[in-house]
């Protein structure tokens, strides 16, 4: 277990992913490693939070369309805001998340409560393996880590639950932290976003009760069924998670030993 003493009242799924036992028995250095969803909603307290972590980066991992459609990121000191849009048009649940989160129409829900939320959410955490766009955008992301010079490093996408998850089990993996560890940092989402979550489902189930339950709950969790689906996916294409760090998202020996001599004590 780890300890984190400070929280985001405004991003209230941020967290330190220091402390987790990586490679050799070292742990991931804590204050270096932050995931968040959105920072549009930080309080002035929340921004001294912010300002003594002191990020060099901030990784944003939304479409032009998500940036857009939220307040504008809040942020403290001049740290490098690299973006690395990790989105496909043709998967709805982007846009579903992106509208829940805002609270507008439920058009996307709508598609998504036919189909099958869960169904979809699986097929969009296989898409994180193989897509393109997520490829580049995820292998980046590790690269920016492996460099002393951009850390601290936040990085997010709107909810902080998937884009970022995956990216957190990426990083964690490749640092040496064993599955079941990164497996409790994933589903750790559900806890810190219960109150929120309650909220917006209680507003959907007063307009849509059936959608709500159908389509928006899945949309709003994290869950067992989406993470195996995407490891599954990578044993299927690269055999196993090595092979995918290397020839899926592009990172030699040189990124991986620079990301555990920056990130391990």
């Amino acid at each position: 277990m780890r300890e984190q003493d400070w929280e985001l009242v405004g991003a209230p799924n941020a967290r330190d992913l220091g402390g987790l036992v990586g490679a050799d028995g070292r742990r991931v250095r804590s204050g270096r490693l932050l995931r968040a969803p959105a920072l549009g909603r930080l309080t002035d307290e929340d921004l001294a939070v912010l300002g003594k972590l002191a990020p060099a980066c901030v990784v944003d991992l939304r479409d032009d369309s998500e940036i857009a459609a939220g307040p504008p990121n809040r942020l403290v000191g001049e740290p490098q805001v690299v973006r690395l849009p990790i989105y496909d048009p043709a998967h709805p649940v982007f846009t579903a998340v992106a509208e829940v989160l805002l609270g507008h129409d439920l058009n996307a829900e709508a598609e998504l409560a036919l189909q099958g939320s869960p169904a979809a959410m699986a097929a969009i955490y296989r898409w994180f393996v193989t897509g393109e766009a997520a490829r580049a955008g995820f292998g980046a992301a590790v690269r920016l880590a492996a460099d002393a010079r951009n850390l601290p490093l936040v990085f997010h996408c709107s909810a902080g639950k998937d884009r970022t998850g995956w990216l957190s089990v990426v990083l964690l993996t490749a640092l040496g932290v064993d599955e079941a560890a990164i497996r409790a940092d994933y589903l750790l989402t559900n806890e810190r976003t219960e109150s929120l979550k309650e909220v917006i489902l209680q507003a959907m189930r007063a307009r849509q009760p059936e959608l709500a339950q159908a389509a928006i709950r899945p949309l709003m969790e994290v869950r067992d069924e989406y993470l195996d689906a995407a490891y599954a996916e990578v044993r299927r294409v690269h055999g196993s998670f090595d092979g995918y760090l290397r020839d899926g998202l592009g990172l030699t020996d040189a990124h991986l030993t620079a990301l555990r001599d920056n990130l391990l004590e």
